[in-house]
């Protein structure tokens, strides 16, 4: 009896070394830090609908947290420091004002991969990540400029960073590719997101005679202006027809899915590194979508055209002679270099409004 007392456990021992699985890794905890409250359209919501497609593809082998609401400088800094300090291994930090925040917390925690959204700085834990959204805003352009009755259209924008005058310079050139006297009124929030600015900004250049309106800002406020008031709008960021049905021709918006996916499979080979991404139409970062079923077979068809074109490298809204507000002949023919690009800070003929100093 005594004998069988003592088989069984090391039997059932036995048993266990060869039967149970082995030990799973952890999973890569990943954070994400958005500026503004998620909601159900706009800006943060993009990412965080990003951040979970990334937690479907990859299942078990990544845990996820995210904090909104996160008001840049201070507030961003603490939050991913404690992040850090709490074991998050990959941080997305998805507005531009974290970039400094974001370098400050990179350089006391070597061991965590930091991706930040706009910047223009990298360290050998932090990597920056953007997407031309420019090259949307002159298809939603063309669009406007075909559509718009008063050939005049409002931009409601947040700051005068390089990539927003580059979308109002590209969202110009593509108005006036299809009607050479088109406008484009700025009015600007020095704000990411302010629904009650938005919307009185969108208020106003609507008085002021434009019948199309466009935003780089981050609520559903100027949609749904335009559908409260009649006129015509161009989605930024998300699909905004449930906010705006009547309204909307089309929307700007972003896909970081894939992206993430990639980056989160990188960490975990340890195969990541710093090198600065900057994704456009040809690689499904920006898409011209919800594209209005209603507008004229023949404008459909030149739009497709247009961004097949812009796709191949053989039209698009630097490319060719461009000239500035002032008159100056900016660029006599040729495309205009990315790193021109992305320090743009003049307005294109055709913008109405100045760059605040």
């Amino acid at each position: 009896m005594l004998k069988n007392l003592i088989g069984a456990p090391l039997l059932a021992l036995s048993c266990a070394l060869v039967t149970s699985p082995a030990r799973a890794a952890e999973p890569l905890k990943v954070g994400f830090i958005y500026v503004s409250p998620i909601g159900q359209a706009g800006w943060t919501y993009q990412h965080d609908q990003a951040r979970q497609a990334m937690e479907k593809s990859l299942g078990a082998k990544v845990q996820t947290r995210f904090v909104e609401g996160v008001a840049e400088g201070a507030d961003a800094e603490r939050v991913m420091r404690e992040m850090a300090a709490g074991g998050t291994t990959l941080i997305f930090a998805t507005s531009f004002g974290y970039l400094e925040p974001a370098l400050r917390v990179a350089a006391d925690f070597k061991g965590v991969r930091f991706e930040h959204a706009g910047g223009y700085k990298t360290a050998a834990n932090l990597n920056t990540y953007n997407a031309r959204f420019y090259e949307g805003r002159w298809l939603a352009g063309w669009l406007a400029g075909k559509t718009s009755m008063s050939g005049v259209a409002g931009y409601v924008a947040g700051f005068p960073l390089p990539e927003v005058i580059q979308g109002i310079n590209a969202f110009a050139l593509g108005m006036r590719a299809a009607n050479q006297n088109a406008t484009v009124r700025v009015a600007w929030l020095g704000s990411w997101f302010d629904p009650p600015k938005e919307r009185e900004a969108a208020l106003a250049l609507i008085g002021g005679g434009t019948d199309v309106l466009a935003n780089h800002s981050g609520s559903p406020a100027v949609a749904q202006t335009a559908q409260e008031r009649g006129v015509k709008v161009i989605g930024y960021q998300s699909d905004m027809s449930r906010f705006a049905p009547d309204a909307q021709l089309a929307a700007v918006t972003a896909d970081w899915s894939g992206y993430y996916t990639r980056v989160a499979q990188s960490v975990m080979a340890g195969k990541w590194k710093a090198q600065p991404v900057w994704g456009g139409l040809k690689d499904g970062m920006v898409r011209l979508s919800a594209v209005q079923a209603t507008l004229p077979a023949d404008v459909k068809r030149e739009l497709a055209a247009r961004e097949k074109a812009l796709i191949a490298g053989t039209d698009g809204p630097f490319i060719g002679r461009l000239v500035d507000q002032e008159g100056r002949v900016r660029q006599e023919h040729g495309a205009l270099g990315d790193d021109a690009i992305a320090k743009m800070d003049w307005f294109v003929q055709g913008v109405v409004g100045a760059l605040p100093k």
